[in-house]
């Protein structure tokens, strides 16, 4: 296993972490969130053996049972061997006071009196306003003069604008955790967001490495580049030493599902340096890169000249959901995503064919046409 240091909080870190959001099922499909809780806890205890010392995990991961796996895991001298990561569910705080309610749940399902990093989760603008709003900053302090918490980091999805603010607009963060691969070098925090991240001194955790295994069973045209190559090296390989490869990361967590993958992934961490991939390598990932991007249907750069919409459209957001889909050849994923996280007001369906948005947009998309094809085949299912 391969150490960083992480931020300036003078401990050194495993290059792999185990997220524990994919842990095992108990069904072959993965959608019932029910743990195999032998399996999982043998998974997470080889990881630990061989040099993970990074476990993170959340509050609604398994429907709420992740972080009681979890604690299972690290019972029998475990928990004495890594640092523990989980997350406050921000978007169910309503008062103060709920902090310190689920904090205190959260130590009890991991039986543990205190965790090393308390991130909050999924930080977006509204969210941070809220955790302002309700002093939810100064509620973490106390809990670390209190010993429930060692440190206070936090998770983002949102612009980098938005990241940047939240990393000035408080002086204690020790860590942050961004989405971040070969594919997203500029949605949400992006390279730009983890260079600066570094530059404060926070120690920058990797989520989504392999954009949620999309990155992992590419189609056939881009598995047919990294076959190219002259040395054989899985996608999974290539998308995380891309990763590891910049400077500025501290670890990366992997969702590991199987053994298997675990094993994979530990191999993978084993050889990893930072700087490691050369001139040749760079420019292969730089053809996948360009590959999945001509595999878009639409082409929308996300600029955001067409917002906001008058009718509450999120009109970049469905076109790249629908090109996701075409992209990763990952229809169902980007269905899903469409139904849960965008309002109903925010779906293409929305759209009244205004063309207000068609004269604003740099690339002449034909908005008004396009938001009825991409509901038929994100909301109604219907065939690309």
């Amino acid at each position: 296993m391969q150490f960083r240091k992480f931020g300036e909080l003078g401990w050194y870190v495993s290059v792999l972490g185990f997220g524990c959001m994919r842990l095992p099922t108990n069904d072959e499909s993965g959608t019932s969130g029910i743990v195999n809780e032998k399996e999982a806890i043998a998974m997470i205890r080889y990881a630990i053996d061989q040099g993970v010392n990074y476990v993170d995990t959340a509050y609604p991961y398994h429907n709420g049972s992740g972080e009681i796996v979890v604690g299972k895991a690290l019972k029998d001298g475990y928990r004495e061997k890594v640092k523990l990561a989980t997350k406050s569910p921000v978007w169910s705080i309503q008062k103060a006071e709920d902090f310190d309610t689920y904090l205190n749940e959260q130590l009890k399902k991991l039986q543990t009196d205190h965790i090393d990093f308390y991130l909050f989760h999924g930080l977006n603008e509204q969210r941070w306003k809220n955790i302002l709003n309700l002093n939810l900053l100064q509620k973490a302090e106390s809990a670390i003069k209190d010993g429930r918490i060692r440190h206070i980091g936090f998770s983002f999805h949102d612009k980098y604008e938005i990241f940047k603010e939240i990393i000035d607009g408080y002086s204690q963060w020790t860590l942050c955790q961004i989405q971040y691969n070969y594919m997203d070098t500029e949605n949400q925090a992006g390279t730009k967001g983890l260079k600066y991240a570094a530059s404060k001194g926070l120690a920058v955790v990797v989520m989504e490495p392999i954009r949620g295994g999309r990155l992992a069973n590419p189609p056939k045209p881009i598995q047919e580049i990294f076959d190219s190559y002259k040395k054989s090296r899985s996608p999974s390989d290539w998308a995380l030493q891309w990763v590891w490869n910049q400077p500025e990361v501290s670890v990366v967590l992997s969702g590991m599902s199987t053994v298997r993958q675990v094993e994979e992934n530990i191999r993978s961490a084993s050889i990893s340096r930072v700087h490691s991939l050369g001139v040749r390598e760079l420019k292969l990932i730089g053809r996948v890169q360009k590959k999945f991007k001509e595999r878009a249907a639409i082409p929308c750069t996300k600029c955001g000249y067409c917002m906001p919409c008058q009718n509450g459209v999120n009109i970049p957001g469905n076109f790249e959901l629908y090109n996701d889909g075409i992209i990763y050849d990952d229809v169902n994923t980007a269905r899903m995503r469409y139904m849960r996280f965008f309002g109903e007001k925010e779906r293409a369906n929305a759209c009244i064919q205004c063309r207000t948005c068609e004269e604003k947009c740099p690339q002449k998309i034909l908005v008004s046409e396009l938001m009825p094809k991409v509901h038929a085949v994100l909301g109604e299912g219907k065939p690309y």
